[in-house]
């Protein structure tokens, strides 16, 4: 029999600077099996023996702790129903520093000029130390990590593959340390340890007001050197007073406004031995606050930042003006690579769309000031001076952009394609879903919600990557499940999960994004500045919903066990907030509250149904959103009650499901008239009210017909905003209205998602009418939210679901749903996944006389549920299998 294989330690495949001492390892069954019956891992030093258990993921590691630095190579043999397997091939993890006094190194400081320029004007910093090695080396560690973003350099050569190094997290609390494998680079004799230093997202502008120094007013840099020798000694070093710093070429490095660079002042040799640094400054040792707390120092749960494709432009067009604008043909996060012409000034100006004169606008990517309502510049503006090298090349690794077309001013000659190359930036995730069908545009349409997610998973989950490329959590909650199906999200959405929780309030409350550059600090600021910013529901209930989602598709039960303490503390505040609060135009209608307004949640700001079409988006700020902040509340509190089940909290189960059913008792009697229908009477209230099951069993045949009717009067057109549209075609799908679901889905004028096609769109828009009939642009054209419908492709189309409530037997894809329904004319679709397990593969063919075939993959440990559109049930053990 074969080895298991594809072996993974936490979520991560081989990682280097692991900050987590007993580990959980994966594997994946040999071909064939159908179950493990037992399994036995064995280490470099430690040997389980043979454990009869069944378990293949997220497996406790029993062996010795590991520490700091070591490295574990490891291996898994399995008994299942085929017998005993051989040896996997081996695999390792390797620790980081995991205890503060592992460090000996220091924070140091570069020196700003004085007066400190502007944010978004400020220069980059070299930092640079010389050294010896008096022996050879036969291992070797570089641990570092920065206030600001950083790259690292040894002997002249750029150290590692990662962009926008350290990423961004809640620094106050967590701050991420990476790990190279340095060992090829080093030298018995001199050797040069250099750095690039820039704002980042540390003291750099952030958000759609473009706030700096939210975190501090400094850069800073923390490097650790650890060389081992042939006789068992171990060189350390680290930053200190030895180290010296300067500025060069990069004059002004901004995520969000971009970057300068002037060639002219390249420094050749400068991080390699022998250069003449003299003239440099010594760099500041810093201590005091921040710098003093190793214990904030850990390692990302998550794939690193890199430069994942490269796009070669579609065309380069030559304005009248003599402006040069770009294609390429892709709306992505990331940026350009330039071949710099010589003695050449050059502006790059990047956006998302084009105006009626085929330049590049940015006019609907503009934030504003939230206290003055002025709008801000759209930054994304690079620029590059040529100097006096041949060859010379301009990539801005200390900035990154939202864009699909580059303006150039200031080329003399006309460029061309070969000469740009766009560069796609984001976390390294592991692809994991595909599906296509036999319609070319809902193909399309599948693609530009990937593309959409992978313009907006740069480090962390972002609205959209060019006006604010904030962590908003409403945006996140509802299309984790799709970005699930479609890329390995389990370690991005757990780091990102604890940067929510380390920015939680005394009183329970959360921010709307994570991190929140204001930190926990911002909670004591005036309630009229905060309230847009903070305690919102559905937003604030992400953190609830998204570790629920990564329980019932990747098994991770220490996940709920992780963030419970944060939901117990977000539900506790909204229910609190239900209890002694109440919307002014209820207090006006009803002065005496009723009893059941003691569990409606209508006070306070609300994003609601945000985008919904047709409506007044200053209303919002006003209205009431009793029934969506109520509904959330039901629906929180109601997983709460089963989270806290599955993590042996019984007294808290009974807690929060008593308070479920009094919130849902208090939604119907508030929002379901006597002839059963829904307030305020939109689609997205049907909608939530069957996904989220606020109405009786008894009234939701006639709820989904309202619906239907709703639809149907706006010209079976969708009529959601942001936080139905994910539940709408599932919703109507399970309640009989798979025909109109389908028809929905198949509508191609505005508002649609085929209107996005049609119109050209290469991503999800923010708005329905992103490029209106005039194709005028309007707000962010990267908006991942309404890309959620692809969910259906992969969950009714192709039918491939996991189970809504699993237990851990089932959770993870253990145990899942095979259930397509047809519809729309589709003849044919396939979606394949690469789950926990292992491959799961449905595709289906209707043949010309109309004969149903469907084909399944089921992976070993694994079980399906084979549902066929006729009714006819199946259960499925691991193997491929067909049914007509």
């Amino acid at each position: 029999m074969a080895a298991p294989h594809h072996l993974r330690v936490e979520h991560l495949e081989d990682p280097l600077g692991l900050h987590v001492r007993s580990p959980r390892l994966s594997w994946l069954l040999p071909a064939g099996a159908v179950r493990q019956i037992a399994y036995r891992l064995r280490t470099n030093a430690w040997d389980s023996g043979r454990i009869d258990d069944d378990r293949s993921v997220l497996v406790p590691y029993t062996g010795p702790a590991t520490r700091s630095g070591q490295c574990v190579v490891w291996q898994v043999k399995v008994w299942t129903d085929l017998g005993e397997s051989l040896w996997s091939e081996p695999s390792t993890w390797e620790a980081g520093l995991l205890e503060p006094g592992d460090w000996s190194a220091r924070w140091i400081e570069p020196r700003d000029t004085e007066p400190r320029p502007p944010a978004g004007d400020r220069p980059a910093h070299l930092l640079r130390r010389d050294f010896l090695l008096g022996a050879p080396v036969v291992r070797a560690r570089l641990y570092a990590t920065a206030h600001g973003v950083y790259e690292a350099f040894l002997n002249g050569v750029r150290v590692g593959d990662l962009e926008l190094t350290p990423g961004y997290t809640a620094y106050r609390d967590n701050l991420h340390v990476q790990t190279y494998d340095v060992t090829e680079s080093l030298t018995e004799g001199a050797n040069t340890l250099g750095a690039v230093l820039s704002d980042g997202w540390f003291r750099g502008r952030t958000g759609a007001m473009r706030i700096a120094d939210s975190f501090g007013e400094r850069t800073a840099l923390l490097f650790q050197l650890q060389a081992e020798h042939e006789d068992g000694t171990v060189t350390i070093l680290g930053t200190d007073d030895a180290w010296t710093t300067s500025t060069a070429e990069i004059t002004a490095a901004d995520l969000m406004d971009g970057q300068h660079h002037d060639l002219r002042r390249v420094l050749p040799g400068w991080s390699a031995p022998g250069f003449d640094a003299s003239t440099w400054t010594k760099a500041t040792v810093a201590t005091g606050g921040l710098y003093d707390d190793f214990a904030r120092l850990t390692a990302s749960p998550a794939p690193p930042v890199r430069r994942v494709e490269e796009i070669r432009p579609r065309a380069v067009t030559v304005l009248g003006s003599g402006r040069q604008i770009v294609d390429l043909g892709q709306n992505i996060n990331g940026w350009v690579r330039l071949t710099v012409p010589a003695a050449a000034d050059l502006t790059l100006t990047h956006g998302e769309a084009l105006d009626a004169e085929g330049d590049v606008t940015t006019d609907h990517l503009r934030g504003e000031d939230f206290q003055t309502g002025a709008p801000l510049p759209a930054g994304q503006v690079d620029r590059v001076i040529s100097g006096d090298l041949p060859g010379e090349v301009f990539e801005p690794r200390h900035t990154t952009h939202g864009f699909q077309y580059v303006r150039v001013d200031g080329a003399r000659d006309a460029l061309t394609p070969d000469d740009l190359t766009g560069v796609v930036v984001h976390t390294d995730l592991r692809r994991t879903g595909r599906f296509r069908c036999s319609d070319d545009r809902i193909n399309r349409l599948h693609d530009i919600a990937d593309w959409s997610f992978r313009g907006n998973a740069c480090d962390i989950p972002t609205d959209c990557p060019q006006r604010e490329r904030a962590g908003w959590t409403g945006d996140w909650m509802l299309y984790v499940p799709t970005a699930a199906f479609l890329y390995d999200v389990a370690g991005f959405s757990i780091k990102w999960l604890r940067d929510l929780a380390a920015d939680q309030w005394d009183d329970g409350c959360l921010t709307n994004f994570a991190p929140d550059p204001g930190g926990r600090a911002v909670q004591h600021l005036p309630t009229e500045i905060l309230e847009m910013f903070a305690g919102s529901s559905a937003w604030g209930d992400a953190s609830v919903i998204v570790p629920w989602e990564l329980w019932r598709v990747y098994g991770d039960l220490d996940v709920l066990t992780e963030f419970r303490p944060m939901m117990v503390r977000w539900v506790d505040f909204a229910a609190e907030r239900a209890h002694t609060r109440r919307h002014l135009s209820r207090v006006a209608a009803r002065p005496e509250a009723a009893p059941h307004e003691a569990f409606l949640w209508d006070a306070g700001f609300h994003w609601g149904e945000w985008t919904e079409p047709g409506v007044d988006e200053n209303a919002f700020r006003t209205a009431d959103h009793g029934a969506v902040a109520t509904a959330y509340l039901y629906r929180s509190a109601s997983l709460l009650a089963r989270i806290s089940a599955l993590t042996g909290h019984g007294d808290d189960a009974d807690r929060y499901t008593r308070l479920a059913q009094q919130v849902l008792e208090a939604w119907r009697t508030e929002f379901i008239a006597d002839d059963g229908a829904l307030t305020p009477n939109t689609q997205a209230t049907y909608v939530r009210a069957l996904a989220f099951g606020l109405v009786p069993e008894d009234l939701r045949a006639a709820t989904a017909d309202r619906l239907v009717t709703l639809i149907r009067d706006a010209g079976t057109h969708v009529g959601t905003g942001f936080l139905a549209t994910p539940y709408l075609l599932p919703v109507l799908a399970d309640t009989g209205h798979l025909d109109v679901a389908y028809e929905l889905l198949f509508q191609d004028t505005e508002p649609s998602w085929l209107t996005m096609v049609d119109r050209g769109a290469t991503t999800i828009w923010e708005h329905w009418n992103g490029i209106d009939e005039a194709g005028v642009a309007h707000a962010s054209l990267n908006h991942y939210s309404k890309g959620a419908v692809v969910s259906f492709l992969h969950n009714y189309v192709a039918g491939i679901r996991p189970p809504a409530d699993p237990d851990p037997e089932a959770a993870g894809f253990r145990r899942f749903e095979i259930a397509p329904v047809p519809g729309g004319g589709l003849t044919q679709a396939e979606a394949q996944l690469e789950s926990p397990y292992g491959t799961v593969v449905s595709a289906w063919r209707i043949d010309e006389n109309g004969g149903f075939t469907l084909t399944v993959t089921v992976p070993p440990g694994a079980e399906a549920d084979i549902r066929l559109p006729d009714g006819r049930t199946y259960q499925a053990k691991s193997g491929t299998h067909s049914y007509r």
